[in-house]
């Protein structure tokens, strides 16, 4: 029998949802954790993750002490981009179980207290849907075309691209097809890759479609959806040319204004809303929207949220920040007055299965510093007013994978471009949960299938089983961080004041005592608070807060005071705001 590794005497964390207001908006201040199911664990021994191994898994999450799960997709797909393509909304893909499998999984969940959130992908379809082939059989002009975005070329006969958008992975976002006849035909546009057509929500057949599918799953007992490319649902009518021909679509500061946060892409998500409040209407369990809001700064981010549209959208600038002090009280302000002032919480995360893993991201010119800045970084984002995301392998210090050779590599990016830049297959390799060589129990036991991408031989200095015996580790961090969360009142939704501290140091005041300071320098300063803390990221003897740690104190608890440091009035952030 497969098991995931646990402590045999754990110490008890408080239930998830048993703070003040229980069911009833419980993500406002929820960690979820992200599952990535094809790399968590391994239950038939074919060398990929699945729904069964998820359900191993619980009881492991359950004692790490995180509030509910997010799980990839797991639809049927040909899995061109890993699931992100799909071919059927309302059904499990064989590779990972089937729709018993997933009931079981929804039920065993909630049975630990674990909300189950789950991903939708509204922007795109697989290019083997049934929609896009009746596409390619019907002709230009017919109703099966106008679910998608078709259009002519330019050129003398048509051979040119429609217009000169670009794909986020790589190339032209247009693709010609040979109609049923044998000619070359019309193009459709795909934002992505050529298997992931875009699908055109102009075309109300295409919002009936995705109603259903919503109350397909939330029949079936999930507490909310992840919302896939949530910014990108409408494109310009005209489908004119860019303004920026030449703008890399990677970077999410220079994507194609026609393309992306058109603003009919709103009244989708209050209808979404909508469906959600009226399932929370029959039993007072609070269904969850949360989008990947991928805008240029914070102000834009909050028209998602507001009050009848997505409750929360991930905030991404926390994640794209350098290890920089001003960075991140900028990036941490802007967020806390825009976002939070439309009565919704910030959703901080500091890693996704899309980007490079903070231990790497953070080690800058390999000054060997990594480890500690994201030791540091987790706990200041864990004493931020919100919610937060934690991505599978984040709590065991998981580096990012560099050196995976270009013949395993399977992102459409390096597919698509031949360049390894921007690629995420290595935050992507499968977890380690014991043993000291490759598959590390991520297989079923007596399986000779390969994890579908390779586990370097370091990953057993990381694996589950050792960081759970070690008191020192991420995983201990990043558990004892969570259950003060759920102990302390000043933690979760509440007020922030930043505190006047030297330069090199962030610190600021949760509640009525409650202090987190991060020091983003190399030597150490004095800490703000005198005594021994609560909690830190590394050794933090009394009074001093070394360098690249961050840490915790109650000011009452060793007969301090709470820091009467001056606060600038800009700074003073309250985020208790009118629930949305």
């Amino acid at each position: 029998m497969l098991t995931a590794p646990v402590e045999d005497n754990p110490s008890q964390c408080p239930a998830p949802g048993t703070a003040a207001g229980a069911d009833r908006r419980w993500w406002r201040d929820a960690v979820i954790y992200q599952v990535y199911v094809r790399s968590f664990l391994d239950s038939t021994g074919d060398g990929v993750g699945d729904l069964a191994g998820v359900r191993v898994g619980l009881p492991y999450l359950k004692k790490l002490g995180v509030d509910g799960i997010w799980l990839s997709p797991f639809y049927p797909s040909p899995n061109h981009d890993h699931g992100y393509d799909v071919a059927d909304y309302s059904d499990v893909d064989p590779m990972y179980g089937d729709l018993a499998e997933f009931g079981h999984l929804v039920a065993d969940a909630h049975r630990l207290g674990l909300k189950v959130v789950i991903d939708i992908v509204p922007n795109h379809c697989s290019s083997e849907h049934p929609w896009f082939r009746a596409a390619l059989e019907s002709g230009p002009g017919g109703p099966a075309r106008s679910r998608f975005h078709f259009a002519d070329g330019r050129g003398e006969n048509g051979e040119l691209p429609p217009n000169n958008w670009h794909a986020m992975f790589g190339g032209s976002a247009w693709s010609r097809i040979t109609e049923p006849d044998g000619t070359p035909g019309q193009w459709y546009l795909h934002l992505f890759t050529p298997e992931q057509p875009d699908l055109n929500w102009r075309e109300p057949a295409v919002g009936r479609h995705f109603d259903e599918v919503l109350r397909f799953w939330l029949d079936r007992g999930v507490d909310g959806f992840r919302i896939d490319v949530a910014a990108g649902l409408f494109k310009h009518p005209e489908l004119p040319d860019s303004p920026d021909p030449e703008a890399d679509e990677r970077n999410r500061d220079s994507v194609n204004p026609l393309a992306w946060n058109q603003p009919e892409v709103h009244q989708v998500w209050r209808d979404w809303r909508a469906v959600c409040e009226e399932y929370t209407a029959r039993d007072g369990r609070d269904r969850l929207l949360v989008g990947e809001v991928s805008v240029p700064t914070a102000s834009q981010q909050a028209d998602y949220v507001r009050p009848d549209e997505l409750h929360q959208a991930f905030f991404f600038h926390l994640l794209s920040a350098r290890w920089d002090v001003e960075a991140f009280r900028t990036t941490i302000t802007d967020a806390l007055r825009d976002i939070a002032g439309t009565g919704s919480t910030v959703t901080w995360v500091l890693n996704n299965h899309d980007q490079v893993r903070t231990v790497t991201r953070y080690d800058g010119e390999s000054t060997g510093l990594g480890t500690a800045r994201a030791r540091a970084a987790a706990l200041l984002m864990l004493a931020l007013p919100g919610a937060a995301y934690v991505y599978q392998g984040e709590e065991l210090g998981l580096p990012e994978v560099v050196d995976l050779p270009d013949e395993v590599l399977t992102d459409p990016i390096f597919r698509r471009t031949g360049s390894r830049r921007h690629v995420r297959d290595g935050c992507r390799v499968p977890l380690p949960w014991s043993g000291h060589a490759s598959p590390f129990g991520f297989t079923s036991e007596g399986s000779t299938a390969r994890p579908w991408l390779p586990q370097p031989q370091w990953f057993a200095q990381h694996a589950t089983d050792r960081a759970l015996a070690d008191t020192r580790s991420f995983w201990h961090l990043y558990r004892e961080g969570l259950y003060l969360r759920r102990s302390l009142p000043q933690l979760g939704e509440g007020d922030l004041r930043w505190l006047e501290c030297p330069p090199q140091v962030l610190a600021f005041v949760r509640g009525d005592g409650l202090v987190c300071a991060v020091n983003f320098g190399e030597q150490a300063v004095p800490a703000p608070v005198a005594g021994t803390p609560l909690l830190a990221s590394g050794d933090c003897a009394a009074g001093t807060l070394p360098g690249s740690t961050a840490a915790w104190w109650i000011c009452d608890q060793f007969g301090q005071q709470t820091p009467q440091a001056p606060v600038p009035q800009s700074l003073q952030i309250s985020t208790q705001q009118n629930s949305n």
